[in-house]
């Protein structure tokens, strides 16, 4: 504020206001974290099985953060579990030169020398949910996917008190259900009176679970427990009990699908390990726009081992168990997804 006993004489207002016009220009910036985009800057997120509700958490998250930074983003990949048809998704969106790529990686082998390829073109590509780690990705955003498993198996370990066999379910070859599958071995190898009587793979179809629980519950011997490494088995397992009038079997799941909460509801699913895909791509997206407009000189650099590496390798977002005693306040803390294409 000037004083009006030292007015300012009309050369200095005007040399002034010379001054002050940029700053006024740069102020927008500065208040979009001072990173000007290009209308036509675009980011992917390539997925597998992307009409799957966990998915479409995703990309609730991923348009979240996209009108936050003022930038186009989209997620594509094949609507079922379809690990060829990712690769060559994740092929056409790397031919349209994109600011930068998030991938789940399906089959972290067949992604891996894609990923390498988009890299050495100077593409940023982040992994979220599923891992590639021996690929040249910068760094991974998701799920402590070991830790998750330790959860889901502590429950099955508690609720069995240390005594009686699990029906696992997963998908092979996936990274993260790889490692979830380590953190169950490692819990039930503390409790030797449990055995993990056999391992699902589901293929990525819920029909699979159903099908093979109907033949497991048709015989003699059933288990005492079922346990999901994935999101889409264990509401088909709970349908199958339920169907067949059969109680006190401990079920735990994995992720929020409707059908999981609504069995937790209705006692016949124990818990659930409840992931952060909404975090994952909301903040992958931001990884993904620092490291557009902030590109270290290679993208090609030995990250992992590079004391002074610009970024993280992980970022771990967490994991929350829902069960019976929680999983009203679990819904009532649900953002609402936008609708679709809003």
């Amino acid at each position: 504020m000037v004083s009006k006993d030292r007015e300012v004489p009309g050369s200095a207002w005007s040399a002034l206001a010379r001054c002050a016009a940029p700053l006024l220009i740069a102020l927008p910036l500065l208040n979009c974290g001072g990173r000007p985009h290009a209308a036509d800057e675009k980011y992917w997120l390539v997925a597998t099985n992307i009409k799957l509700p966990y998915w479409q958490t995703a990309n609730a998250g991923l348009v979240a953060a996209a009108r936050q930074l003022g930038v186009l983003a989209e997620m594509v990949g094949p609507d079922t579990y379809d690990p060829p048809a990712q690769r060559d998704e994740f092929r056409r969106v790397v031919a349209r030169k994109p600011a930068g790529i998030m991938v789940s990686p399906a089959d972290p082998e067949l992604m891996t020398p894609e990923i390498n390829a988009a890299i050495a073109q100077g593409i940023p590509v982040i992994t979220m949910d599923s891992d590639a780690p021996a690929s040249r990705r910068l760094l991974f955003v998701g799920t402590n996917n070991y830790q998750a498993g330790v959860m889901g198996a502590q429950v099955v370990a508690r609720g069995l008190k240390g005594k009686g066999s699990v029906v696992i379910y997963t998908i092979s070859g996936q990274e993260n259900l790889k490692e979830r599958l380590r953190g169950y071995q490692a819990v039930l190898a503390e409790h030797p009176q449990i055995r993990i009587r056999e391992i699902v793979d589901v293929r990525g179809d819920p029909r699979v679970a159903f099908d093979r629980t109907k033949e497991i519950v048709a015989g003699k011997d059933l288990p005492d427990a079922f346990a999901c490494l994935e999101a889409i088995a264990c509401a088909e397992v709970a349908d199958v009990l339920d169907r067949n009038r059969i109680g006190g079997k401990l079920v735990v799941a994995m992720d929020t699908q409707e059908m999981t909460l609504e069995w937790i509801r209705k006692g016949m699913i124990a818990a659930t390990v409840a992931q952060k895909p909404y975090t994952m791509a909301f903040y992958g997206l931001k990884v993904l726009d620092d490291l557009h407009h902030h590109k270290p000189a290679s993208l090609e650099g030995d990250w992992a081992r590079n004391i002074f590496a610009p970024f993280p390798m992980v970022v771990d977002t967490g994991v929350t168990l829902v069960d019976k005693g929680n999983v009203e306040e679990f819904l009532r803390a649900q953002p609402p997804m936008p609708r679709k294409g809003g």
